[in-house]
C-alpha cells in the first residue's frame, strides 16, 4: 500500500511538472507607449486578458520599442531573431524590408473604419506570407490607429496648400503621394515630430488624430487637414514563427481566438468613433470626451480635394509601387484590396 501510495504522489508530481512545463510565458514588444492602442488594448490584452483566457497557460511580459529604445523599423528584423517572442508596430515602419507591404496602407482609398477593415481583411494573406517569408513569423492580428491626417505649423485652406511644403509622412506610400500632389515629404521618427515642426524643419506631419492628441502636437501646430492622406497605419501584432511552431495546438487555438475577439475586433469597433472624438479634442468643434479641448483650425476636406487627391493615387501613386513591387504583388493587391475597394490598378 505504502508503495502504491508513493507511485500515486510521483505521479501526481509528474503530471503537475508537465502542465507547468507546458505552462507559456511569451515576451511581447508593443508598440507606442504613449498612444491610445497601447494603453486601451495592446497592454491589457497581453498582461490581463490572455492568461485569463487561458488558465495561466499563456502569459506575457511586455514592454514597447520605445522603452526599449529601439527604432520601429527594427522591431520585426528582431522579431526574426528571436530576441523576443512577439512584436507590434506600424507596418509601414518594416516596408524598408518588403515594398510589396506597402499595399497594406494605401492613402485614401478607405475613408471610413468599416472599408479600412475590409481593406486590412482582404491584404490578410499578402500580409501572411510576407511576415513568413521576411521576418520568419506569424501575423496573428492587424489593428488600426484612427486615420493619418495632416497637422500644419502655418495656415493652410485646403489640399492645394500643401504643395510646395515639407510634410513628415507616416510611411513610403504617403510620401510618394505628398510628392505627387507637389509637397517634398520628409521621413522623420514620430518622436521628433514636435521639435522640428516647432523649428520650422517641416511644416506640416501625418499622423493619427488620436496619436498627435497625445503627443501634443496642438501645442506646435495651428490647422487640422481631416483627409487621411496617410492612410490608417495598421499595427501588425506578429510571433516569432519558431516560438509559434513551439507551442501545443491548444495553446495556438486558444491565442488566435483570444486576440482577434479580445484585441482586434475592439480596436476596429472603436476606430470611427476615436478619429471624430480626437477631432473633437484637437478643435474644439464638439465635445472632448477624455481630456481637453484644444483650438486647432479644422480644415475639412472638399470634394475637389478628394477628387484630386484620388486621381493621383490611382495616376501616380499605385503604378510607381507596383512597379516597386513586381507584377505578382499588384496583380494579388488588385485582385483583394482593389477589388473590395473599387479601385482598379492598371497592369502592364
Amino acid at each position: 500500500m505504502k508503495k502504491l501510495l508513493a507511485l500515486s504522489t510521483l505521479s501526481l508530481a509528474a503530471l503537475t511538472a508537465a502542465s507547468a512545463v507546458q505552462a507559456e510565458e511569451l515576451s511581447v514588444v508593443g508598440s507606442w507607449s504613449s498612444l491610445p492602442l497601447y494603453k486601451q488594448y495592446e497592454m491589457p490584452f497581453w498582461t490581463e486578458t490572455l492568461s485569463e483566457v487561458s488558465g495561466g497557460d499563456l502569459t506575457a511580459t511586455m514592454t514597447t520599442h520605445d522603452q526599449m529604445g529601439i527604432a520601429g523599423g527594427d522591431v520585426f528584423r528582431m522579431l526574426s531573431q528571436g530576441v523576443f517572442d512577439v512584436g507590434m508596430t506600424v507596418g509601414d515602419y518594416a516596408v524598408a524590408d518588403s515594398a510589396a507591404l506597402e499595399g497594406l496602407d494605401v492613402p485614401l482609398i478607405a475613408t471610413d473604419a468599416a472599408t479600412a477593415q475590409k481593406a486590412v481583411e482582404a491584404a490578410r494573406p499578402m500580409v501572411d506570407d510576407i511576415y513568413k517569408d521576411v521576418f520568419n513569423a506569424k501575423v496573428l492580428a492587424i489593428a488600426p490607429y484612427p486615420p493619418q491626417v495632416v497637422f500644419c505649423n502655418g495656415e493652410v485652406s485646403n489640399l492645394e496648400g500643401l504643395k510646395g511644403k515639407k510634410v513628415r509622412a507616416s510611411g513610403r506610400m504617403t510620401a510618394k503621394f505628398l510628392e505627387a500632389l507637389g509637397a517634398e515629404g520628409v521621413n522623420i521618427g514620430f518622436g521628433e515630430v514636435p521639435g522640428a515642426l516647432q523649428r520650422g524643419v517641416v511644416d506640416c506631419a501625418v499622423t493619427g488624430a488620436g496619436s498627435g492628441y497625445n503627443a501634443g502636437w496642438w501645442e506646435v501646430s495651428s490647422h487640422l487637414i481631416t483627409l487621411p492622406l496617410g492612410g490608417w497605419d495598421p499595427v501588425v501584432t506578429a510571433i516569432n514563427l519558431d516560438k509559434w511552431n513551439s507551442l501545443s495546438d491548444a495553446q495556438k487555438s486558444t491565442l488566435e481566438s483570444a486576440i482577434k475577439e479580445k484585441f482586434e475586433a475592439p480596436a476596429w469597433q472603436s476606430a470611427q468613433g476615436a478619429l471624430a472624438n480626437d477631432i473633437a479634442c484637437l478643435t474644439g468643434t464638439g465635445e472632448c470626451t477624455y481630456g481637453d479641448a484644444h483650438d486647432m483650425t479644422l480644415v475639412a476636406a472638399n470634394d475637389e480635394d478628394l477628387a484630386k487627391a484620388k486621381e493621383v493615387l490611382i495616376s501616380e501613386v499605385l503604378p510607381e509601387w507596383a512597379e516597386r513591387a513586381g507584377p505578382e504583388w499588384a496583380k494579388r493587391w488588385n485582385d483583394s484590396v482593389g477589388k473590395v475597394t473599387g479601385v482598379e490598378l492598371t497592369l502592364n
